[in-house]
């Protein structure tokens, strides 16, 4: 369990794909689901990932996951498909030159995709507009056309203890065609047909931060707050 918290990394302690969090290891529709599954070998994981590498990055249908290198195959299967199936290039300047608004969620508790994915992707949009000319002020330049929201205690897209209720489309609605950004977006857990919990989703760097009264399952005493 040690190696999925810490991630991958290379020989030299280079990060090759970040770990998952805490908490959903014996969650319904989370570790296993994806990771553990119900024996050896089985869960989305092992399919998803044995498949593509036997036939797509191998070229070998009888290829032994036990040969597999971490540090080796990596790179080589990354130098091999990771322009077609890599989505991690951070300069979105053509983006917003068009117009594009981008709204990206994602679950704390993700056991298929590590939370930590999606915020390093946010970070190389802000580090790549710092480098371009945007020194001072490259996290308020990219918050105007990205915008992240990290949800408490999700699963994969949906389900988990957390408020993992929300409706992302009229948000998006509303910053492209009225012009206003999403600060905050309010999610909610529903337990036997009933919501029990408000939250308020937070524009990442900011997150959710209790007031000090009232109870803490409404979304009313959050505020959104800078925790870098």
């Amino acid at each position: 369990m040690g190696k999925i918290w810490s991630g991958s990394h290379t020989a030299r302690g280079e990060l090759i794909y970040p770990g998952y969090m805490r908490g959903a290891e014996a969650v319904p529709g989370g570790w296993n689901a994806y990771m553990s599954g119900s024996g050896p070998l089985t869960g989305n994981h092992w399919g998803q990932a044995s498949n593509v590498l036997r036939y797509m990055i191998f070229d070998n249908p009888d290829w032994d996951y036990r040969t597999f290198d971490v540090e080796r195959d990596a790179a080589f299967a990354e130098k091999k498909l990771g322009q077609t199936f890599d989505a991690f290039d951070p300069d979105l300047r053509r983006f917003n030159e068009r117009g594009g608004r981008l709204i990206l969620y994602h679950g704390w508790n993700d056991p298929s995709i590590s939370p930590l994915n999606t915020i390093n992707y946010y970070e190389k949009v802000v580090a790549f507009l710092k480098k371009n000319g945007h020194s001072k002020d490259a996290q308020a330049r990219a918050q105007e056309f990205v915008r992240l929201f990290m949800v408490p205690g999700m699963l994969h897209c949906g389900g988990g203890p957390g408020p993992n209720s929300f409706d992302m489309v009229p948000v998006l609605e509303q910053r492209v065609e009225q012009k206003q950004p999403p600060e905050r977006v309010i999610a909610s857990h529903s337990a036997n047909g009933a919501v029990d919990r408000t939250r308020p989703l937070c524009a990442y760097p900011k997150a959710a931060s209790y007031v000090g009264t009232g109870s803490t399952d409404d979304a009313a005493n959050f505020a959104c707050k800078d925790e870098k």
